[in-house]
């Protein structure tokens, strides 16, 4: 059974409809004691960190998330549900995350380039796998995936799963344990991410 968090801040439908295209059926919960029944949990989400983690407290479904991941069961974040997983965001001031994984979310650094990148990052992109574990099975070293950002996050090696270039490298994908995490949109991005929500499916 698969839970999708709705919690104001996520691109549900489009989520929804992918696994329906893959013959699995997600159900939508937005009351933090159901978390736990449920053997997969997926946290989508668009818009500001800060908003969003207000959204979450406000349901208690922060503390449901850490219990759930706690119970070693898999997790996935897409978008901003995977800026979330870390410790904090620069975005609009000092916002703190779940920090189910150690580090921190950025802004792209502008600063750096003579011609300023264009932020939001938004098409068609390569994540560039690091390491093969169960979420990216049977995917090439490098793929496209769809994205739309202004922020990504700055972690440890260790937990890197894939790594995108936009001006420099930027994380985009994340592993640890049980938790996984996806800056871009594998339900937009065609076969490729349809088959990262199979694998995570089959978990």
């Amino acid at each position: 059974m698969i839970a999708i968090i709705d919690y104001g801040a996520g691109n549900i439908q489009s989520v929804m409809n992918a696994f329906e295209k893959i013959g699995a059926k997600a159900t939508l919960v937005s009351d933090a004691d159901k978390l736990k029944s449920y053997d997969k949990l997926i946290l989508p989400g668009v818009g500001a960190f800060s908003e969003a983690m207000q959204r979450l407290k406000s349901a208690n479904l922060d503390e449901a998330i850490k219990d759930f991941v706690a119970s070693s069961k898999p997790f996935l974040g897409i978008c901003l549900g995977m800026q979330l997983l870390f410790d904090q965001s620069d975005e609009f001031g000092f916002s703190a995350g779940l920090g189910l994984i150690s580090g921190k979310v950025v802004k792209f650094q502008n600063d750096k380039f003579i011609t300023p990148l264009k932020v939001p990052h938004v098409g068609w992109n390569t994540v560039n796998f690091k390491k093969q574990t169960a979420i990216n099975k049977g995917l090439k070293d490098s793929e496209y995936f769809y994205f739309v950002h202004s922020f990504h996050a700055v972690c440890e090696d260790d937990v890197v799963l894939g790594v995108s270039k936009y001006g420099y490298n930027f994380i985009s994908a994340v592993a640890k344990d049980n938790v996984f995490g996806f800056q871009p949109h594998p339900e937009k991005s065609h076969d490729t991410g349809l088959k990262i929500l199979k694998n995570f499916k089959e978990l």
